[in-house]
């Protein structure tokens, strides 16, 4: 494997990772309803960070409703297959982690590939490259690095499958995750999807190490957000394929990643709980409603548009269903259409706001009428992330 060694920052954030873990661990069961929302929106948000990082042109909000299957009419069809079958490598290797027979293979990682290529014959889908491949610097477009030659990849990647099985557990999944993201990286075994496969070995490492937690098993929607870093951290890597390259810029930058993400994401989300659990108040106890209206609830609050096929997607309910409860919710006046027949979309009103700020107690925040929705949702929530860090979060029974 590549050289590395252990630095301070290195050390202070492992632990600051395990302090988190151990927080996150402790908090108990999630309420299922929110469980499962909080999966989609982390799934859809590290899936179009993963695959935009790749070129593939799609937003998070078409990838959320892509993955409900409600693909939006501007997305190809070639894209969207990308986004599934992105998606259904990361459930593959979630499905594989926890199976007690599991080992590093060399096979594990073609299925990982081919599902991250959709299955495609055309683009090499779990198959290795057979020529060599000039990668090039996205900044000035120049050859930045020049992996091993295509007849020394299946070995290499048998060498990686062999370490990870038999050394793989005396490391920290942090150090691990970042060592198996660059080593597979370095290799370049395919010709397309690199990256994407390199990132998903890396989530199964955190998994598989107990880092279970959303706020663990995917790094895309950090480095998507952070590109620069993300390339700077393979300079290190050199200008050609070299086994014992010292790569430790690689896994500080890489668990400082991890570190910084957990941080955010567990701040972020305890916010968007309270807005959950808000909005199924306000679907039980004000529209004498079922707690499913808060599907639709939560995305139109959030900005998002909300379509018949897209509803049906999160809450499983026909279509006559559907267009029962959307109508329900616009009768309230939480929320109102744009368009008709099959183009007709949902979004949140002022009064949605209004409602999320009264039961969450935050009504000070709501200003006068003219204040743009954007500027008020943000003072909603900035409202409630205060309120929560400051005493105990409102709470209902699990």
């Amino acid at each position: 494997m590549y050289a590395w060694k252990r630095t301070p920052e290195l050390g202070r954030d492992l632990q600051r990772i395990e302090e988190l873990k151990g927080a996150l661990d402790s908090r108990g069961v999630l309420p299922r309803r929110w469980a499962g929302r909080l999966r989609r929106e982390v799934e859809s948000a590290s899936v179009a960070a993963s695959t935009a990082m790749e070129g593939v042109p799609v937003t998070v909000d078409e990838v959320r409703r892509i993955l409900a299957g409600d693909r939006p009419p501007g997305v190809a069809a070639t894209d969207a297959a990308l986004v599934r079958g992105y998606r259904e490598a990361m459930s593959y290797v979630l499905r594989r982690a926890d199976d007690p027979a599991f080992r590093w293979q060399d096979e594990l990682i073609l299925g990982i590939h081919d599902r991250v290529l959709a299955g495609s014959w055309a683009d090499g889908a779990g198959r290795y490259r057979t020529g060599p491949v000039y990668l090039t610097d996205p900044l000035t477009g120049g050859s930045a690095y020049h992996p091993p030659s295509a007849g020394e990849v299946p070995s290499l990647v048998t060498a990686l499958t062999t370490f990870l099985e038999q050394e793989g557990g005396e490391l920290e999944p942090p150090i691990l995750a970042a060592l198996v993201h660059v080593r597979l990286a370095g290799i370049h075994p395919f010709t397309d999807g690199n990256g994407r496969t390199a990132r998903v070995l890396a989530s199964l490492a955190m998994y598989r190490g107990g880092y279970k937690s959303e706020e663990f098993t995917s790094l895309e929607e950090w480095w998507g957000a952070h590109r620069e870093d993300y390339q700077a951290a393979f300079h290190c890597l050199g200008t050609a394929w070299e086994p014992a390259t010292d790569v430790t810029p690689f896994v500080v930058a890489h668990v400082r990643a991890q570190r910084l993400q957990a941080d955010t994401r567990s701040l972020r989300q305890t916010a968007e709980r309270e807005v959950w659990t808000i909005l199924e108040d306000i679907a039980t106890e004000e529209l004498a409603g079922v707690p499913r209206f808060a599907d639709a609830l939560y995305d139109a609050f959030f900005g998002r548009e909300v379509t018949n096929r897209y509803y049906r997607g999160l809450a499983d309910v026909s279509i006559a269903t559907a267009s029962n409860d959307l109508g329900r919710l616009e009768a309230s006046g939480l929320l109102a259409h744009a368009g008709a027949g099959r183009s007709r979309t949902y979004h949140g009103t002022r009064q949605l706001m209004e409602a999320v700020a009264t039961f969450g107690k935050v009504p000070h925040v709501l200003g006068d009428k003219a204040t743009p929705m954007p500027s008020l949702r943000t003072a909603i929530i900035t409202a409630l992330a205060d309120r929560l860090h400051s005493g105990p979060a409102r709470s209902r029974p699990v």
